[in-house]
């Protein structure tokens, strides 16, 4: 069955043509969607649609808009009221007034604002509370306390939401996520006597993971230019269950190619049709118990027909085990079709991982 997958696989590569090599993928290997929503909706009505979840768009947002945000944000706020506290001013007719010897029965508001500028630096020294100067509101205007207190109620808002928006941007369970590897092609070999689709995962930190979930979606062309969408199961060794408990070393996950799997037909039968195997993993985070998700695609050039893994686990000198992370990427020809007839062939592996044969 190997066999005859591998020479379908170069049949296929002599016949394809090149265009089909230059078609977009659905999921980029670092795990980006790349579909763009095109729809029709006027951008008024798109920006609106950000606004009604203005947390999860701040959350979203690249640092450098975050950053932007945050000085325009305060910059609005200390204006806005700066416009406020210099109308007040000018209602109550402080602002032709000496502050120093005020007309009798008059009462200033607040004490020398008697210019914009002086409004604005009123405004921020109230927003972030560094203590009145010589310009201080007065106790007998009820408009002063009351805008005030407006003030500081709409700033410790403000500096609540920009607050947790940086603190929810530093603590994304995606930053962890991201030193998950995936191995950058997948291959097709034989594990404990059947004919498997492979690839592997390595946690690049030394803080494990629990509680992982591998799942893949296929994703196949069909005539009518529809994207169909079939489950793919993978499975790790003889593990019951559907997840891993602990994940610390690279793991290679399998995919049985019998002739029920939705894979059978591309890799064993020579189907032409494009296709894209999309990798979920899922886990827990050991320290703060939150979950993470890493993605990746392969699509047909990506999988590589007869070969293994080569090892990345090994022994140091004092018998502790290692890993050596530049072979993740790293591909051999699956001993399996390199063996002569008779000989046999004892395999040390853990988790399929290392092919170190033994002759006999």
């Amino acid at each position: 069955l190997l066999d005859m997958a591998a020479k379908r696989n170069e049949d296929r590569k002599a016949s394809t043509p090149l265009i089909a090599l230059r078609r977009r993928r659905l999921v980029t290997k670092d795990g980006h969607c790349t579909l763009r929503n095109t729809s029709h909706a006027s951008a008024p009505a798109k920006g609106l649609l950000y606004l009604q979840d203005i947390w999860s768009t701040l959350v979203d947002l690249r640092w450098r808009w975050v950053l932007l945000a945050f000085c325009i944000s305060f910059l609005a706020h200390w204006l806005l009221f700066a416009c406020l506290w210099y109308l007040l001013a000018h209602l109550n007719g402080d602002l032709g007034v000496d502050h120093d010897n005020p007309p009798p029965g008059h009462t200033v508001c607040v004490k020398y604002i008697t210019s914009f500028t002086a409004a604005f630096s009123f405004s921020l020294e109230t927003q972030l509370t560094i203590g009145y100067g010589t310009m201080f509101p007065s106790g007998d205007c009820p408009s002063a306390i009351a805008l005030l207190a407006v003030q500081m109620l709409l700033g410790l808002m403000l500096e609540a939401i920009i607050t947790g928006a940086f603190v929810a941007k530093i603590a994304r369970p995606k930053k962890r996520a991201g030193t998950i590897k995936f191995s950058s092609s997948a291959v097709v070999g034989h594990h404990q006597g059947e004919t498997c689709l492979m690839f592997r995962a390595a946690n690049m930190r030394d803080s494990p993971l629990t509680e992982v979930r591998v799942s893949a979606i296929l994703y196949q062309e069909r005539e009518d230019q529809i994207l169909h969408q079939t489950s793919v199961e993978f499975h790790l060794d003889r593990l019951r269950g559907p997840e891993c408990p602990f994940f610390i070393f690279p793991l290679t996950f399998y995919h049985p190619l019998t002739e029920y799997s939705p894979l059978y037909s591309v890799l064993c039968e020579g189907n032409p049709a494009h296709f894209e195997l999309v990798v979920f993993l899922s886990a827990t985070q050991e320290g703060t118990g939150e979950g993470c998700q890493k993605r990746t695609s392969y699509v047909r050039e990506e999988i590589q027909v007869d070969y293994h893994f080569a090892s990345v686990l090994g022994l140091d000198p004092h018998g502790s085990y290692k890993v050596n992370t530049t072979n993740l990427n790293k591909v051999l020809p699956d001993p399996s079709h390199t063996t002569l007839d008779g000989e046999k062939v004892f395999v040390i592996q853990i988790n399929g991982d290392g092919n170190d044969g033994i002759g006999g």
